[in-house]
C-alpha cells in the first residue's frame, strides 16, 4: 500500500541532506506530455531521426522543424504547484540541491537555486564548431529569421540550443555534481521519474549504497520501487502541497 505525505513529511523532517530528482512526470501537471508514457511524442516520432545529434549535423533542417514548435510549447507554460513546493523546501534548507532530468526550465521560474540540469536546458545557444554562446532569445529571433529555419551562427555553422540531444554526451560538470549531491544525500525524493535511463537511473544507488533513504512519487512502479523507504502515487503538486503544510503543523 502506498504512503502518504505524513511519512514523506516525516522523513523530510529528519533529514540533514535531502536532494530532490525530478523527471518529465512533475511538468505534466504544467501541461507538458511525457514524450515517453503511452500516447507520448515518441510514439508519433522517432527520436533519433528528428532529435539527435546525427540528424542535426546532417539534416539540421529536419531537426529545427522539430525543435522551434517544442520551443513555443515549453516557453508557454508556467510551475505548477509540485515545482513551487520544491522550490519552497529549498529555501527552508530542508532541500540542498535539485538534480533534474527536465529541459522546460520550470524548476528555476518556480524559485530553485541550486538547479542541476543533467540534459540541459533552454537558457543558450551554442555553436559546436567554433564553441560561441549566445542569448536564448537571440538563439529563436535567427531560427525565425532564416529561410529555412535553421540559426546560424556568425561562423556560419549551424547553431544548437543547451538541450542535449540523442547521441550527444550529457554535461560532464552536471553529471559529476549530480554524483556528488547524491553521495552526500542521506534523502532523496525522487519525483516523476521512471529510473530508467542511465546514469541518471543510477543516483538512487548512490544514496542507498551511502545509507541514506530514497522517497519515491511517481504515477507508476520504478525499479527503485521495492527499495525505497518512502512510496507515493498520484499527482505530485497535491502531494507535495500535502507535505508542506504537515511540515508547517505545530508538534
Amino acid at each position: 500500500m502506498p504512503d502518504g505525505p505524513q511519512e514523506l513529511a516525516a522523513l523530510l523532517a529528519g533529514a540533514e541532506y535531502a536532494v530532490v530528482l525530478s523527471g518529465a512526470g512533475i511538468s505534466t501537471e504544467s501541461g507538458i506530455p511525457d514524450f515517453r508514457s503511452a500516447g507520448g511524442v515518441w510514439e508519433e516520432f522517432d527520436p533519433m531521426e528528428v532529435a539527435s545529434m546525427q540528424t542535426f549535423l546532417t539534416n539540421p533542417q529536419r531537426f529545427w522543424r522539430f525543435h522551434r514548435p517544442r520551443i513555443d510549447m515549453l516557453r508557454g507554460v508556467d510551475p505548477n504547484p509540485a515545482h513551487h513546493a520544491v522550490a519552497e523546501l529549498e529555501r527552508r534548507g530542508i532541500v540542498k540541491a535539485v538534480l533534474t532530468q527536465n529541459i522546460d526550465g520550470l524548476h528555476a521560474a518556480a524559485g530553485s537555486r541550486e538547479l542541476i540540469q543533467m540534459h540541459g536546458g533552454l537558457d543558450r545557444g551554442m555553436c559546436l564548431r567554433c564553441g560561441a554562446r549566445i542569448p536564448f532569445d537571440e538563439l529563436v529571433a535567427r531560427a525565425d529569421a532564416a529561410e529555412d529555419g535553421v540559426p546560424l551562427c556568425a561562423c556560419g555553422f549551424p547553431l544548437k540550443s543547451g538541450v542535449v540531444m540523442f547521441g550527444e554526451n550529457l554535461p560532464a560538470d552536471e553529471i559529476a555534481s549530480a554524483f556528488d549531491h547524491a553521495a552526500r544525500a542521506d534523502v532523496m525524493l525522487v519525483v516523476g521519474s521512471s529510473l530508467l535511463v542511465a546514469p541518471v537511473s543510477q543516483l538512487p544507488a548512490v544514496v542507498l549504497d551511502g545509507g541514506g533513504t530514497l522517497a519515491i512519487l511517481t504515477e507508476s512502479e520504478t525499479p527503485y520501487y521495492d527499495r525505497a523507504g518512502v512510496r507515493l502515487h498520484g499527482r505530485a503538486g497535491v502531494q507535495l502541497t500535502e507535505t508542506l503544510a504537515l511540515l508547517d503543523a505545530p508538534g
